[in-house]
């Protein structure tokens, strides 16, 4: 405790022009607002609106059924750890960032979300210290954000309509192929409830963003329900250290889905989707000023997307169960890098067909599948790819004791460009009284595209043409120790990873740079601790992550830490909810020093602590919320320029972003519900 008693003071030495800054917009602004919305929920609740004592065991009808797994059993049976954000959790992100999921899974235990592009704000996110690339994001299990979805694309994600947010660590390429090399994050919908509800949410920032949502769902028929979600999110470009280089980024983004439902009651259903995306980024030096070398440089990016998704399922007598699915999503980008322009497409097309059963403790499923990844460049064709990938797999649980449960699954893709690859994961599952052990290893595959987080941030305009890639494989492990009873929750995971010819990204001269293998292995050991404890209506929640992270250096010679992977990361929440009343939230979050790569200004970060507070007050149909992140105010450009001397080779004006660009931002709005209870 002395050595984290001691980082925290010198952190706060270090920042101590920004922590009087935070007591004086902690006094004049947060304070007021915590002692309104205190006032406000501590006051006497009427007999009948009064809640029920509180439980400690879930009912029947509260168990939370994954369907990442494909299985549709329940998180506390499944073998593969799922972790699992309800619909509880998801409404507090929410209310915090409206326009996008990136808090949300940021918070989470063994994930990063990192920024890739600051220039555009682009992010992605690492899974226990894996690259991005390597997280594979679907709806409702559909790839409907794409094979490898783009960097901008989990900030063009709204948590409005989310039921559930399941995520899987380490190789599920045995159950997704080869974009599930380091996990899987599975947005789950919610679906209609019996009667007719809606909801509209108004949210503005104090660094000029504003958000409108509306959601709607209800029966049709006995048998149809639909829901429909909209969204308009913007935000003004904003240069807060005044280099001339915005450090956020200007948008307006409009975004449109709808949903149907039809579910005859007797095992058969299906689910339907469609949705839409139009986003203008702007970012880059502002009108009017000039990159070091003397010239404007804007950084754009126009997106469009369109998708639709099928998920259908029908049970076969005596037999088992047929599960159909189907999607297909492009994508439309014009890229600006200062002088160029750069126009491509994304498209990812599947079909998959499974059937599925079970007899006494067995449960198996097996089925076919076949994906198309294609990448179209009208400005530099020489990055054009097409994959087709057929696959097979299969997976089987049995429950050989009453608290011992084993599977295993498989399986087999024939990819166009890298040949046949077999991915295998074996899980166990062992519940001795309120204890949990899970244990699993598995491997997998990527294949290689030119987009890596660094190319992402800068374009091709500076990078090789592709020669001879290999497909990165990984092997994975981890053993998970859990224990749950009364009021305490605690969950200590140990995990590990090797990646062979992991892509990076080489100086071929002063002006180009160039994809290459690595030549050994990228090693990621690491652990996660986390503990909760429910005291009546408030909830305790600490954790911590230690990740180390190597790979070779790009030029072969040596072994560095893996850039921009922080050892130590920590997080302490505390949240006070009552049902009908609102709920107010404490957060503090730790992030340890990261290794640097290309910065001229230093060679390893600084930590740093983030403090956050939030608060809802309901009052019938309509919640006013009001939250502050980063209330130390910390900003990367308080200490090093973001702009960088000169161009690199690779094309990049800017640093990597290894901490907050944005300061302290405090947000708040209103959400009306209407219909339903």
């Amino acid at each position: 405790m002395a050595p984290c008693l001691r980082t925290v003071a010198w952190i706060a030495a270090q920042n101590w022009d920004g922590i009087l800054t935070f007591e004086v917009h902690f006094r004049e602004l947060v304070v007021p607002a915590i002692v309104a919305f205190s006032a406000a929920m501590i006051a006497p609740i009427p007999a009948a609106a009064q809640d029920s004592p509180a439980t400690t065991e879930p009912d029947e009808g509260d168990d939370i059924i994954v369907q990442a797994t494909r299985t549709g059993r329940r998180v506390q049976d499944e073998p593969i750890r799922v972790e699992v954000l309800d619909r509880e959790e998801v409404e507090e992100k929410i209310l915090m960032t409206p326009g996008n999921i990136a808090m949300m899974v940021n918070e989470t235990p063994g994930l990063r979300v990192q920024v890739t592009s600051p220039a555009l704000g682009a992010a992605n996110v690492r899974v226990q210290g894996l690259k991005g690339r390597y997280t594979q994001i679907l709806a409702d299990g559909l790839p409907l954000y794409g094979g490898q979805a783009p960097a901008l694309g989990l900030l063009q994600i709204a948590p409005t309509d989310l039921g559930q947010v399941e995520i899987i660590k380490g190789a599920a390429s045995a159950l997704y192929g080869p974009s599930a090399l380091g996990g899987v994050i599975n947005l789950v919908s919610r679906r209609p409830a019996p009667e007719q509800q809606g909801e509209l949410l108004l949210n503005a920032t104090s660094r000029g963003g504003q958000d409108v949502t509306a959601y709607n769902s209800g029966p049709l028929t006995d048998t149809f329900g639909y829901s429909l979600t909209g969204g308009f999110n913007r935000q003004d470009r904003q240069d807060i250290d005044g280099d001339g280089w915005a450090n956020i980024p200007g948008y307006e983004r409009w975004t449109l889905r709808p949903r149907l439902f039809w579910d005859d009651g007797s095992g058969s259903k299906v689910y339907l989707t469609v949705g839409t995306l139009t986003e203008q980024r702007r970012g880059g030096t502002l009108p009017g000023r000039v990159a070091p070398d003397g010239l404007p440089f804007p950084q754009d990016q126009r997106s469009r997307r369109l998708d639709a998704g099928l998920n259908a399922q029908t049970p076969i007598e005596g037999i088992g169960t047929l599960y159909l699915r189907a999607s297909g999503v492009t994508q439309w980008h014009r890229h600006t890098f200062g002088a160029v322009v750069e126009n491509d497409r994304h498209r990812t097309l599947l079909t998959e067909a499974s059937l599925g059963g079970g007899t006494g403790g067995m449960t198996w499923l097996a089925g076919a599948a076949y994906q198309i990844d294609s990448y179209r460049s009208r400005t530099f064709p020489a990055f054009d790819y097409t994959y087709r990938v057929p696959a097979v797999f299969a997976q089987i649980e049995q429950k050989l004791l009453s608290d011992l449960t084993l599977a295993g699954s498989a399986r087999l893709d024939d990819h166009s460009a890298y040949g046949t690859r077999v991915s295998p994961r074996v899980s166990m599952l062992f519940k001795p009284g309120p204890w949990t052990v899970r244990a699993s290893v598995g491997r997998g595959f990527y294949a290689s595209t030119p987009f890596i987080e660094e190319v992402e941030a800068v374009g091709l305009s500076r990078i090789e043409p592709l020669r001879g890639l290999r497909a990165e494989t990984a092997d994975t492990a981890s053993i998970d120790f859990g224990y749950a009873r009364g009021p305490i929750e605690a969950s200590l995971t140990l995990f590990g990873s090797n990646i062979d010819h992991a892509v990076q990204l080489r100086d071929a001269s002063a002006t180009r740079a160039q994809l290459v293998n690595a030549d050994g292995v990228t090693r990621t050991r690491g652990a996660e601790l986390l503990l909760r404890y429910r005291w009546e209506a408030i909830t305790f929640t600490g954790s911590y992550v230690l990740t180390d992270a190597r790979e070779p250096y790009p030029d072969g010679l040596g072994r560095r830490l893996v850039p921009l992977t922080p050892r130590n990361t920590a997080g302490l929440t505390a949240v006070w909810e009552k049902h009908g009343r609102g709920r107010i939230g404490l957060e503090a979050y730790y992030t340890g020093r990261q290794a640097l790569e290309d910065n001229p200004y230093r060679t390893h970060s600084r930590p740093y602590v983030e403090l956050g507070a939030m608060g809802e007050l309901t009052l019938g149909k309509v919640s006013l919320f009001i939250n502050a992140e980063n209330l130390l105010n910390f900003r990367q450009t308080r200490y090093d320029p973001l702009l960088l001397p000169r161009r690199a080779p690779d094309g990049a004006w800017t640093v990597d972003a290894w901490g907050p660009l944005d300061g302290r931002t405090i947000n708040g709005g209103v959400r009306f519900r209407f219909g339903g209870d």
